[in-house]
């Protein structure tokens, strides 16, 4: 067995070769790492498409890069590494590159802006899981059109990069959308991230349909399920239907003139505005004015709690109204991937010249946390060179306590 784990820490990546958990020995619990789930044949598990790429990759050519974008659910200890574990006993000589590239509270857009760095910078990915419906959902508040953007500019981008990718989206749940769907709805961030799957003929897994029909049957409840960040039996239900998915789609053997083949690409997205060039923008790029200053924030002084992968990142960092700087870029779209704290505030911007607009940096969970998130300055300008001015405002929301804007990375599309 051969593995080599990338696991994304804020901007900064590592190599390590280690083969998975096994046994806690210690404490005699049972984490994911030691799972290894068994497929479901889910009828919330839906096979489109065709997985030959990547099972030529695993089979014949025993290497495969098998890469995870999403939220927290991605970078816990939960379905991810339960579909290393699968992948690697179903393919014992096949040497795997896993990268992780779940990063906590954040949704699909930053997913759309970060994947290029976080993922593909690793090279061609053989297989990709996604999943942001959790999320859009309690953590962007995102209108359909937004979680379209997100979802399908990084099908978009992944299919560019290797038409050969084959994709699995994951649509996990929290209690909202549980009594949403047990009411025989669709959660909007579901369907709209199932549109987008439909577009592209890409499989997708409805954990939360298949939980509302367990629950129903009686088999399992809520509690049981582990939450929003599921427990060992929910993230066993989340591999085991994704790993349905792969089983359905490898059941016969191998044909021997099976050839790689390009997944078709529609030319038309569903949304003209997804985030399909979605990159990050240097910082270190804008021109400053006055009041911003490029470093690590002395974290130590400031108030709330900090997530460690940000605390050593330099940042572009201004604290007082009436801080300027200028940054020019390529797109339609522009804004910025910032934590936003206890002392968030707000920025004015205005494109090539036009009127300035206001974006509220301060996050529902800005109270207690600085919490990664990305704003969007502008997303419908005419494709072009563009140049935007930031500021950040003389006011600030009711509910902080200063006027700080910490850029981790500018974003474009």
């Amino acid at each position: 067995m051969h593995t080599t784990f990338t696991r994304r820490i804020g901007f900064a990546s590592f190599l390590i070769a280690a083969a998975l958990l096994l046994t806690n020995a210690a404490t005699g619990v049972v984490i994911a790492d030691e799972i290894t789930p068994t497929p479901i044949d889910s009828p919330h598990a839906v096979l489109r498409g065709d997985y030959t790429n990547s099972r030529l990759r695993f089979e014949r050519d025993k290497v495969g890069h098998v890469a995870w974008l999403g939220g927290s659910i991605t970078e816990m200890n939960g379905y991810r590494p339960m579909l290393m574990r699968w992948l690697q006993q179903r393919y014992p000589d096949t040497k795997f590159t896993f990268t992780s590239a779940g990063i906590g509270s954040t949704c699909s857009t930053t997913g759309a802006m970060r994947l290029g760095h976080d993922v593909l910078a690793d090279g061609p990915v053989d297989l990709f899981f996604v999943e942001f419906a959790v999320n859009d959902d309690q953590d962007a508040h995102h209108t359909r059109d937004e979680c379209i953007r997100g979802l399908e500019g990084i099908i978009r981008q992944v299919r560019r990069h290797n038409p050969n990718a084959d994709i699995v989206v994951t649509y996990f749940v929290n209690e909202g959308m549980l009594a949403t769907t047990q009411k025989g709805d669709t959660p909007l961030t579901v369907e709209a991230h199932d549109a987008v799957a439909k577009h592209y003929n890409v499989s997708s897994s409805n954990v939360g349909a298949e939980l509302a029909d367990r629950i129903k049957a009686g088999t399992m409840d809520w509690k049981t399920y582990g939450g929003v960040h599921p427990h060992p039996a929910g993230n066993a239900v989340a591999a085991g239907m994704a790993a349905g998915i792969l089983n359905k789609a490898w059941s016969e053997p191998l044909p021997a003139d099976a050839k790689p083949t390009a997944h078709p690409m529609p030319a038309a997205p569903l949304d003209p505005l997804c985030y399909d060039h979605g990159r990050f923008i240097d910082p270190a790029t804008a021109s400053v004015k006055s009041g911003w200053t490029l470093h690590v924030p002395d974290w130590k002084s400031i108030k709330g709690s900090k997530r460690e992968r940000f605390t050593s990142i330099p940042m572009l960092e201004a604290t007082t109204p009436g801080a300027e700087l200028t940054l020019k870029f390529t797109g339609h779209a522009v804004g910025a991937y910032v934590v936003a704290g206890p002392d968030a505030g707000m920025i004015e911007s205005s494109v090539d010249g036009g009127p300035f607009t206001t974006t509220d940096l301060y996050h529902r969970f800005s109270g207690g946390l600085h919490y990664p998130r990305t704003v969007m300055f502008a997303t419908d300008l005419p494709a072009g060179d563009h140049t935007v001015v930031l500021r950040v405002a003389a006011t600030h929301n009711d509910k902080s306590h200063g006027a700080a804007a910490r850029v981790m990375q500018f974003v474009a599309n």
